[in-house]
């Protein structure tokens, strides 16, 4: 099943101009599996919305992307924000006892974007950027998430290139999201899974048990999984 795991949407994203509806036709014109709200708040209502999905054969998933002292992290398994969860420590241990998972998202996103304002967030100091993969490898970041988004629809291919690189170092996978904020870019970095996914139970445990390829969008249509 192919999934598009980062996905924010007018219901929870006050940066987002993608209705449900749009993405939903957009979902079925691509030939995606499944999406995820990812939003950036939580409690949102969206059981009509899963509902319009299930008729279209559509999986709608909920996850929340956290922002957090290590970055944000897309995280499966919560639906509502706890005290402290900026903390990132403090979030593992929460989405520990909920058995979900975590996700760095976008890692080096503006890491090679000097010398303009913009920060990388794990980086907050550009003196400290990391020369190669394997010094950014070792960030703390590698040691407390269940995985890394190695292909983001929004980075630039020089980004997802040395997040794919970092992973693969760890021994991570690497997931893939469009990290889509309207029409544009849906789909355009996904995950395949091996399994059926319906829930998000399913979901966590295929991440969990590594049953799982980043890909992309074929320009021509269709989906590959990244080498």
């Amino acid at each position: 099943m192919i999934f598009d795991l980062h996905i924010h949407s007018v219901k929870g994203s006050s940066d987002s101009s993608l209705t449900t509806d749009i993405l939903l036709e957009k979902a079925k014109n691509i030939g995606l599996s499944g999406v995820c709200l990812t939003e950036h708040s939580a409690n949102i209502n969206i059981s009509d919305v899963i509902s319009k999905f299930e008729k279209s054969g559509i999986v709608l998933l909920r996850g929340l992307e956290v922002s957090t002292d290590m970055g944000h992290v897309i995280v499966f398994g919560l639906y509502s924000y706890v005290t402290g969860m900026h903390k990132i420590k403090i979030l593992r241990n929460i989405v520990d006892e909920a058995q979900g998972v975590m996700i760095s998202a976008h890692p080096f996103r503006n890491l090679f974007n000097l010398p303009n304002n913009s920060k990388n967030l794990l980086y907050p100091e550009k003196k400290n950027y990391p020369l190669d993969a394997i010094s950014a490898s070792k960030h703390p970041i590698f040691n407390i998430v269940d995985e890394i988004e190695i292909s983001n629809g929004a980075n630039t291919n020089e980004e997802n290139f040395f997040a794919k690189e970092s992973a693969y170092i760890k021994g991570f996978i690497g997931t893939g999201g469009s990290d889509a904020h309207s029409y544009h870019g849906i789909g355009k970095s996904v995950t395949i899974f091996e399994k059926d996914i319906y829930n998000e139970r399913d979901l966590i445990n295929s991440i969990k048990a590594k049953r799982f390829k980043p890909g992309i969008l074929n320009i021509k249509g269709g989906f590959h999984v990244i080498d």
